[in-house]
């Protein structure tokens, strides 16, 4: 659905990331991630956005499920709030690595990014990468886990991001990524998916390489403001005048005890754009559900070890 052109100096927008409300029809379910997101849902409609953007993770297993992306596109549309959405690492796969990293229970290799599965999800939720104006706001949002990929798309993905700087200038451009930049500071070095220790901020951020050319990127073309996803945990950092947001999920925290700022309450962030003024709200998801009703494994998992006798015990048990 397509944002209006607006000539108001005046908005709000939404911009929430890692729905990933699941389904019992899945291998794996948590019913009261479903219910939060229901509940922060309702949270958006009734702030009354002009429009909402979303920073990736829409679904649990969009990687293994058509039918998720499908759910959640019919959930989006029933709002009757224009959206844009970029896809995350659950959607359409992690960012790219030719081995095995620390974690036993991952195999790395076999749950990168694929053609595939960015295809399926553009079928239903259009192009991954696309930039936008509402006013003096420019929003652009990409498939960052396509960098260092190797697949036919990044070499697309790259000269959209060199042709971000040809756009005309805004008083304000924000940009959303699924991957955080970096976890403590954006000269930091790669982490080793091989050593325990480093294994999840590797896990979480952009390589070093790609970063240096997001940034160089930004730069050029005016970005303000960086939305980034993934972790679970909200903080805020400013690094040569461009402000990074690290944003909430709506359904699940984690991560927060990695920083001294850091706050996983699961929530969204609700912007405010007056004229040169950008005001950020955060929203927290309110009430949260307390249903334990769950089963099936989290984490990330290959192929040979999924099981769907829970969801089919499941859904019978339901619906008897």
């Amino acid at each position: 659905m397509k944002t209006k052109t607006s000539s108001e100096s005046s908005f709000k927008f939404v911009y929430a990331a890692d729905l990933q409300p699941g389904t019992p029809r899945s291998f794996r379910y948590r019913a009261a991630w479903r219910e939060n997101w229901l509940t922060a849902r309702q949270q958006i409609i009734d702030a009354q956005p002009e429009f909402m953007v979303i920073g990736g993770d829409l679904t649990r297993d969009g990687f293994y499920h058509d039918f998720e992306f499908e759910e959640m596109k019919m959930s989006l549309d029933a709002m009757n709030i224009p959206w844009h959405v970029i896809p995350g690492n659950m959607d359409v796969g992690n960012k790219r690595s030719d081995i095995h990293g620390a974690i036993p229970s991952r195999d790395d290799s076999l749950l990168n990014i694929s053609s595939e599965r960015l295809s399926a999800f553009e079928r239903f939720f259009g192009p991954s990468n696309w930039t936008f104006t509402h006013g003096n706001l420019r929003i652009s949002g990409f498939c960052d886990m396509l960098l260092g990929s190797g697949l036919p798309e990044e070499k697309k993905l790259r000269k959209f991001l060199t042709d971000l700087a040809l756009l005309p200038p805004v008083e304000h451009h924000f940009v959303l990524t699924h991957y955080a930049l970096f976890i403590q500071d954006p000269e930091e070095a790669d982490y080793d998916i091989t050593v325990k220790e480093q294994y999840f901020d590797w896990y979480f951020t952009v390589n070093k390489a790609d970063r240096k050319f997001l940034l160089d990127c930004f730069k050029k073309a005016g970005v303000t403001r960086v939305q980034t996803a993934h972790i679970h945990c909200r903080r805020e950092v400013v690094y040569d005048n461009i402000v990074f947001d690290f944003a909430p999920s709506t359904t699940f925290g984690q991560y927060g005890d990695k920083w001294p700022d850091g706050d996983n309450t699961p929530g969204f962030y609700l912007f405010k754009i007056n004229g040169k003024q950008v005001f950020k709200d955060f929203i927290p998801t309110a009430p949260l559900s307390s249903n334990e009703d769950a089963f099936g494994q989290g984490g990330h998992v290959t192929r040979d070890h999924i099981d769907y006798s829970e969801s089919k015990a499941y859904l019978k048990k339901l619906f008897s």
